[in-house]
């Protein structure tokens, strides 16, 4: 299964599931990431770690530890 940690930059992907459980899959959701939003990848910082998001209309600057808990299509 991808995850948001494998999206590449310009590429716009829907929200499959959130793996994560307890306090980092809250954190997840209190972002706005939620089953079936579309997220656009804007950046990758030049060491690889944080992404650039654009999610329901706002900037969003993600780790990519993070975002590996985060499974997309």
């Amino acid at each position: 299964m991808k995850t948001l940690k494998d999206a590449h930059v310009g590429e716009t992907v829907t929200v499959a599931k959130l793996l994560g459980k307890g306090s980092t899959k809250r954190r997840i959701m209190d972002m706005g990431i939620t089953k079936d939003v579309v997220i656009y990848v804007r950046k990758v910082a030049p060491l690889g770690d944080p992404i650039e998001l654009n999610v329901r209309g706002y900037e969003l600057s993600m780790r990519k530890a993070d975002a590996e808990q985060i499974a997309v299509s």
